[in-house]
């Protein structure tokens, strides 16, 4: 379990670290080359093997992927890019960063918290270049339907992966179904490098003008040039310093080996949770109990029921050593947000309000997992019986 000065008995995630992961940063370390060369190309070559993509490129996080996805898309001022609100307000932000925006669109249901292509498809005007689809959780989105709504209108899609590395739809790696995918390694991740991302593409020239616009535009890295393939350089586009490094990268290819069967176990895990929350507190909402696809079972999202205190809820758990948290308070409502007039969305409002994501981790006993249940089920009398106090009614 994860150092918590005792607070959390179960925490909200946890991180799969080990020998693996201190044996090829020592190795990087006694390498002495430490800026993005030779352990970063065979990172990207791995990745690229896992998704099946044409071009894994390593950045220094998924914010960065995001923003670098639309300058090589060549979104900009007056532009409109449609996103989730349900989502972490890097998706938004990284659209705001190429003078773009955001435009944001309704979810899908109760069950599944990922963009409504009927309400995409209704926020398309004249201006929009773009849709941004985020797997929420690790569950795959419904790539089929949103790509049809982008190609009747002509529209790029790219892929917010955060949550889903290893997960696939219809026997396609989620990441490669868009024009670019954007993954995560942030600490929390499936997999981690602490900080640190990954863009995917197929399209030959999307690749290398991300490579450009990755190191500053430079024709080429210092890599080459310590390796003597290169002398001077050019540079051709005013690009950023968004590379990671190899320390990281040598953390991400011990993380990604892990990856299988640590997803595995998170999908073992998110049964387990199904099948005891449906016994001992089955008014507990779980959504995705009809999910697409190979999730990478990155969340465990649950819906309080309608009038339920989550405050309440969350206090509770934590007096019995629970960590939880809320994915997400929808980037709409945020005050940077609010002052663009925010949209109606419904449905997202609603979930977000009830939402609580439970612990899931790979290394989750069964006896944590146990745990987590029945607290859970105190909790949620809790909440209800202060909610119905509170609307006037009396406690039984």
């Amino acid at each position: 379990m994860a150092e918590t000065n005792g607070q959390w008995r179960v925490p909200l995630a946890d991180i799969d670290l080990g020998a693996e992961e201190e044996a090829a940063v020592l190795a990087v370390l006694r390498r002495r080359w430490l800026s993005m060369g030779g352990e970063t190309a065979a990172f990207e070559a791995d990745f690229a093997a896992l998704t099946g993509a044409a071009h894994a490129l390593a950045v220094t996080n998924c914010t960065a992927a995001l923003h670098l996805a639309g300058m090589a898309l060549g979104w900009g001022p007056g532009d409109e890019v449609i996103v989730p609100s349900l989502t972490f307000v890097a998706t938004a932000n990284a659209v705001r960063y190429t003078g773009a925006t955001p435009v944001f669109a309704d979810i899908r249901s109760e069950d599944d918290l990922s963009l409504s292509p009927d309400d995409v498809a209704a926020r398309i005007t004249p201006r929009t270049r773009a849709i941004v689809v985020v797997h929420y959780g690790g569950y795959a989105a419904d790539m089929p339907a949103l790509l049809a709504v982008a190609e009747r209108h002509g529209l790029d899609v790219v892929e917010d992966v955060a949550h889903a590395p290893g997960g696939s739809l219809d026997g396609r790696a989620l990441g490669t179904w868009g024009r670019i995918g954007c993954f995560s390694f942030f600490a929390n991740k499936n997999m981690t490098t602490g900080e640190g991302g990954m863009l995917t593409t197929d399209d030959d020239g999307l690749a290398e003008r991300l490579r450009l616009l990755r190191s500053h535009g430079m024709t080429t890295l210092t890599w080459d040039r310590h390796r003597g393939h290169a002398f001077s350089y050019d540079v051709v586009a005013p690009g950023y310093n968004y590379r990671i490094d190899e320390l990281r990268a040598a953390i991400g290819r011990a993380q990604l080996a892990k990856l299988p069967a640590n997803n595995r176990r998170r999908a073992h895990l998110d049964a387990a949770y199904r099948a005891q929350l449906a016994v001992a507190a089955p008014e507990l909402g779980l959504p995705y109990a009809r999910a697409r696809g190979v999730s990478a079972h990155h969340l465990r999202p649950a819906l309080l029921p309608p009038g339920s205190d989550r405050t309440r809820f969350m206090t509770e758990m934590k007096a019995r050593g629970i960590q939880t948290s809320i994915h997400y308070p929808p980037v709409h409502l945020f005050s940077l947000y609010r002052r663009d007039g925010g949209p109606n969305l419904p449905l997202t409002e609603a979930v977000a309000a009830r939402e609580v994501t439970l612990p899931l981790y790979p290394g989750m006993s069964s006896g944590d997992l146990e745990m987590v249940v029945a607290a859970a089920a105190e909790a949620l009398a809790a909440a209800r019986a202060d909610a119905t106090v509170a609307a006037g009614g009396r406690a039984n």
